[in-house]
């Protein structure tokens, strides 16, 4: 199976960008900072978000993933049982645990470049770094921040199928769903 490019962006998003992303989300996308992943079919894939939302709201989700077939894909691994067995390897192995909270502090770290938010300060996203909560935050993170810095997000990512491999999430104008 071919793995999606790992390679970490930060790219300002174009007006173009910002148009597919409201296709993909049904909604005017807020707060994007940057594009941090992109999709084989060049969509955006991953974005990196302010932690203040325009409307003054605290928003934790740093690494907030975009495409529907990927969050398709990620959520049924969640139906399946993998945050579960996540979660009970945290708990039994040091050495992830570890690595975990590094991920965790990755993410604190990467929020805090964009904004200091105190409401918000300490807490990242996805559970971390005592449990895993949600699969989608550690994906996006895993796949805007590259490899080895989430190692869980990583886990996910291999687990994936190749949620492209069907041409583009509909999001570009005149492409089929």
């Amino acid at each position: 199976m071919s793995r999606p490019d790992r390679t970490t962006l930060d790219e300002e998003p174009t007006p173009e960008d910002l148009a597919v992303i409201e296709r993909q989300l049904g909604r005017p996308p807020r707060g994007v900072a940057s594009i941090a992943h992109r999709c084989p079919c060049g969509c955006p894939t991953v974005l990196r978000t302010e932690p203040r939302l325009p409307d003054g709201t605290p928003f934790p989700t740093t690494f907030y993933a975009t495409c529907p077939r990927l969050t398709g894909a990620i959520s049924t691994l969640e139906s399946q049982g993998l945050m579960r067995e996540m979660s009970e390897r945290l708990q039994e192995d040091e050495d992830l645990r570890w690595d975990y909270a590094q991920a965790h502090n990755d993410y604190l770290r990467r929020r805090e470049e964009l904004a200091h938010v105190p409401e918000i300060a300490g807490v990242s996203a996805g559970g971390m770094p005592n449990r895993v909560k949600c699969l989608h935050v550690l994906a996006a993170h895993a796949l805007g921040a590259g490899p080895g810095v989430n190692v869980l997000g990583d886990e996910v990512i291999e687990a994936l199928p190749e949620w492209w491999a069907d041409g583009c999430c509909g999001a570009l104008e005149g492409q089929p769903s």
